[in-house]
């Protein structure tokens, strides 16, 4: 069957010598790529690894974090990619969860470190070095030093000599595992339809670890239907700022290799201008970003200085864009075309686009489903809701998820008749477009009222000099709950917030305006860029 892997191989044949991806001043073809992952796998398969097993990465975005994910499949192996900034209280759980045998890390992470010590299940961990390439069946060879544990795990090191070119295998002794042009294995063409390829622990995470099981036709299916309504091609190059670990980041990172496309890899928001100088300077056609992303680089980048005449799309997902910031983009940038997308880990990444030709007639939906997609809104009795009703948004597709890893219960609260609970609220219009109004778990119920917190943030995030917005329910006496939103601004003022309420009581009912509102330098964010809710009602109580 064609899988992500088998795409890569023959693009890798065809094309050896396009870029795959650039990292800095490291570059990797689709040749060099293709020939790194053979190489990962053979030392998976040397060291014992079977179908189906776990194969953990903990890096950074890197040329190395990829082409270890293919590698893995390549060897028949399951990737599950993990939260680079998680500490060991996160990284032991989640490794111990999946069973995870084989282990991936930059040396000097010293949570990653600690969490292998702490399991002695695990066979193989192999450190790189921030610069150093995927050049791993040098293992086999000698040419890293290893050394045997007491409980019979393998730790790869550092190499031992010499420095490989950026991007490139060493140079020192020849690789027969580099494919010719019209040379490819066929390891990509082995794996079924319904095998499990990746499991992703969903962020925001707490408790028992909830890992979504994706299989090889989840990916390509999900990958297929991103490429039909972007336009994907060979010509075109990505920005890609969202990390691999991500739904969001690894639909990024996939869609564009099996195009041919370039991928340019940055670490990082911190220095925004860096970002735009990025875009300009290797003629990027695609930059893909949560809401805080663009917000970001609207507020903190002078995009008007750079020549951005090759950007043609922009993609948005991750969290609601309030229909302000989407007309403050459109305004910063009016050329390229502005894609709005909804979706969830479960779904793969993506359940629904907005056609960017109506996104001022359908202000504030997120579209209509991808290619293989049908959505229905299902009311609390169960009962299908009408035209503009709200309810749970149900998804069903070839993208839905196989379930929960080890986690029956929590599988059968959201796979139905194979349908998808996404957990989210909204309707369709008489055209077939979603609108979302939030979770479900963050309905805020104050006196009879339940009150959806994406109607007060749209309301605070039109008054001038707000960046963004989070509104939650707190604790009252009185109402059950009163609504407290946490406010970014670009220059605080004395009245501020008295000017923010009045604001909204010409634009929302009494009921909805907010209580308390206090301002911050920055929302909390998961790693996938939603707003923690639970950080923010924790600092409340702190105040």
């Amino acid at each position: 069957m064609s899988t992500l892997a088998s795409r890569v191989a023959c693009i890798a044949s065809a094309a050896p010598e396009r870029t795959a991806i650039t990292d800095g001043e490291r570059r990797a073809s689709y040749a060099e790529f293709w020939a790194q992952a053979q190489q990962f796998s053979d030392v998976l398969r040397g060291n014992g690894l079977q179908r189906g097993d776990r194969v953990a990465i903990v890096l950074p975005n890197r040329i190395e974090a990829a082409t270890a994910c293919y590698g893995t499949w390549l060897a028949g192996g399951v990737v599950v990619p993990l939260d680079v900034q998680a500490r060991v209280r996160d990284l032991s759980p989640w490794i111990r969860h999946c069973d995870a045998r084989y282990v991936l890390h930059e040396q000097g992470h010293r949570d990653a470190t600690l969490a292998i010590a702490e399991l002695p299940s695990i066979r193989l961990s192999i450190a790189l070095e921030e610069q150093q390439p995927l050049c791993v069946s040098k293992l086999s060879s000698g040419r890293l030093s290893s050394r045997r544990l007491s409980s019979g795990r393998l730790s790869s090191g550092r190499l031992s000599s010499g420095k490989p070119s950026p991007g490139k295998p060493s140079s020192d002794e020849p690789s027969s595992d580099e494919p010719s042009s019209g040379e490819t294995r066929d390891d990509a063409n082995n794996a079924r339809a319904n095998d499990l390829a990746l499991i992703l622990y969903t962020s925001g995470t707490t408790g028992t670890p909830k890992g979504v099981m994706l299989s090889h036709a989840n990916l390509l299916a999900n990958a297929e239907s991103v490429i039909a309504y972007l336009g994907l091609d060979c010509n075109d190059s990505v920005l890609s700022v969202l990390p691999f670990y991500y739904a969001y980041g690894a639909s990024v990172l996939h869609t564009h290799l099996i195009s041919g496309a370039r991928i340019h890899l940055e670490k990082n928001l911190v220095f925004p201008n860096l970002i735009v100088e990025a875009l300009a300077a290797h003629r990027i056609t695609c930059l893909s970003g949560v809401p805080s992303t663009f917000a970001l680089l609207l507020n903190h980048a002078e995009l008007g200085n750079h020549d951005l005449s090759c950007l043609r799309s922009l993609t948005q997902a991750g969290g609601p864009m309030t229909p302000a910031l989407t007309r403050k983009l459109r305004a910063a940038l009016p050329h390229p075309r502005l894609f709005v997308m909804y979706g969830q880990t479960e779904a793969t990444s993506r359940l629904t686009w907005l056609p960017p030709e109506r996104l001022e007639e359908k202000l504030g939906s997120v579209g209509i489903p991808v290619d293989g997609v049908t959505l229905k809104i299902v009311r609390d009795d169960g009962m299908a809701a009408t035209t503009g009703e709200i309810g749970e948004v149900w998804a069903k597709g070839p993208n839905v998820m196989l379930g929960y890893w080890n986690n029956i219960e929590a599988t059968r609260n959201v796979l139905q008749d194979g349908w998808l609970r996404t957990g989210d609220l909204g309707h369709l219009d008489g055209d077939g477009y979603l609108f979302l109004a939030g979770r479900r778990s963050d309905v805020i119920k104050t006196g009879a009222h339940r009150v959806h917190p994406g109607d007060i943030e749209e309301a605070i995030a039109e008054f001038p000099g707000v960046i963004e917005a989070a509104v939650v329910g707190v604790d009252d006496e009185v109402m059950g709950q009163a609504i407290k939103a946490f406010v970014v601004v670009e220059a605080p003022t004395e009245r501020g917030a008295d000017q923010i309420k009045a604001h909204c009581r010409e634009r929302l009912p009494p009921y909805k305006i907010p209580k308390y509102i206090e301002f911050v330098a920055a929302l909390p964010r998961t790693a996938s860029g939603k707003v923690r809710r639970v950080h923010l009602l924790a600092n409340h109580v702190a105040s």
